[in-house]
């Protein structure tokens, strides 16, 4: 993060004071861990000030600006000082005579105030530097902002945007944190700042800010003496002090960014004396796979235990060893296999078919897996099919991948007709074999055994009447019996 103390005026054109200021905010800045910078402002007043009015005293910029004003050299010893305090240096310049010096005096940053944003001869000048930009939006429509963004980045700028409200100072209502995140998110790969104008006082606003996600901060400083009092918004070095410390506070409240945070012992304790536990709900057998319905959740728990976050869909359990009604299921009493990764490699394969066959898929349909024998012989045993509609009627496609078999089964409420899209099947209806490419059509009336297989890979459009779950009936009991035989797959186009 980036701390900009803004002096602007007030070295009230003396450069002792100046200086004082630099020293007194090193020894604030000491012992926070942030970036930090100093910021003048260069105004060519000869030119910047029109020739008939540069002795109005009646008019307020005119007054102090004047009033203020620093020679050249000057200006150069001010950047020079805060260079040798430690500070990265920033300076404002409000016409084209003051860029050059800014370059001539060798800051690090150009700002740019917001009474510029859309100055374009001011722009054309800034742009033609190797500087980076930080540039302040008060005021300014999104339609300017967008235009001058674009007019910078164009040119390969660096940019930090500063939101900023141009209200010396800023109430409190006026203050518009929300816009940090609005232009977070219209200008994504720009970083986003706030310039404050709130009361010097005034220590949340900053909080806020960083829990937005700003990360440069500009305030308006000084240091108030009987010959040179502040106004009403800039900070003296204790309020800079008690900034400072806010801001550091909301570092540590926010904690981290763009990754999860670490979680602590305690928190992990308090979790864990929470999560419903397994138990055993009858007696389980060496070597059999523990499903939902042969356990039940509850805490208290034991460490090593299993619990229910543990009971994905994706993870298939077996009993290493025997347990007993109501008796804890321990990890160490367990083979675990994750089935996640076979999945995604089953959806791989599948979306690589589809693209070969040409076949055209609706996005958001969901995709169902049939393992008759498992997961882990999917590619050995099953189908993948997607229902495209399912009313009166009923289409689907049946993707067999290369090598697969879908076993003999009837079924005894639809009708079905098979197209071959692409590849080729080996079927086999009511006992009599056939071998089928694309392009044929057959019809499997309700309760005719069949069973299909492809060595190529096959794509087949089913047309039926109503499909329900459980119309499905196979020769082998075996596959009947196993109530875990379908995986279904959503977003998985993605």
């Amino acid at each position: 993060m980036l701390f900009i103390l803004e002096m602007a005026n007030n070295h009230m054109g003396d450069i002792a004071h100046g200086r004082r200021i630099i020293r007194e905010m090193r020894e604030v800045c000491a012992g926070f861990d942030f970036r930090f910078a100093i910021k003048l402002q260069y105004r060519d007043l000869p030119d910047f000030v029109h020739p008939d009015y540069r002795e109005r005293t009646d008019l307020k910029f005119v007054r102090r600006f004047s009033e203020t004003a620093l020679s050249w050299n000057d200006y150069r010893r001010l950047k020079d000082a805060i260079v040798a305090h430690g500070f990265l240096s920033i300076c404002t310049p409000y016409d084209e005579a003051s860029v050059d010096k800014v370059i001539e005096h060798g800051f690090d940053f150009i700002k740019v105030s917001s009474c510029s944003l859309t100055d374009w001869p001011l722009a054309e000048k800034i742009a033609a530097t190797s500087l980076p930009l930080v540039i302040s939006t008060a005021g300014g429509p999104f339609e300017e902002i967008d235009r001058i963004v674009s007019f910078y980045q164009h040119r390969n700028k660096r940019l930090t945007i500063m939101h900023c409200v141009g209200e010396y100072p800023t109430a409190d209502a006026n203050l518009q944190l929300n816009q940090i995140e609005l232009l977070r998110r219209r200008y994504a790969d720009v970083e986003i700042g706030y310039s404050t104008h709130e009361a010097p006082d005034q220590y949340e606003s900053v909080m806020m800010a960083i829990a937005k996600g700003a990360t440069v901060f500009e305030k308006h400083v000084g240091v108030p003496t009987k010959k040179y009092p502040l106004n009403a918004y800039s900070a003296t070095p204790a309020q800079v002090h008690r900034w400072l410390e806010a801001a550091q506070r909301a570092v540590a409240m926010a904690g981290a960014a763009g990754r999860r945070h670490e979680f602590s012992v305690a928190e992990r304790g308090t979790l864990a004396e929470l999560h419903r536990s397994v138990f055993a709900r009858r007696t389980i057998k060496p070597g059999e796979v523990i499903r939902l319905e042969d356990v039940f959740l509850s805490i208290p728990g034991r460490p090593g235990q299993l619990v229910a976050n543990d009971l994905s869909k994706y993870t298939e359990y077996r009993a290493t060893r025997a347990y007993a009604p109501r008796e804890a299921i321990m990890h160490d009493g367990v083979a675990a296999t994750d089935t996640r990764s076979l999945v995604h490699g089953v959806v791989h394969d599948v979306k690589a078919l589809l693209k070969t066959s040409g076949a055209i898929v609706p996005a958001q349909l969901e995709l169902e897996l049939s393992h008759h024998y498992g997961l882990e012989r999917f590619r050995e045993v099953g189908s993948a099919m997607i229902t495209v509609i399912n009313r009166e009627y009923c289409k689907r496609l049946v993707l067999l991948l290369p090598g697969q078999w879908h076993p003999e089964h009837w079924h005894k409420l639809k009708d079905e007709t098979f197209h071959l899209l692409y590849g080729e099947i080996d079927l086999v209806l009511g006992g009599e074999r056939r071998r089928c490419a694309k392009n044929d059509v057959v019809v499997i009336p309700r309760g005719v055994k069949h069973e299909f297989r492809s060595d190529t890979g096959a794509v087949i459009e089913e047309i039926s009447s109503t499909h329900t779950r459980d119309d499905s009936s196979y020769t082998d009991p075996v596959i009947s019996r196993n109530e875990q035989r379908k995986t279904y797959v959503t977003n998985w186009m993605d």
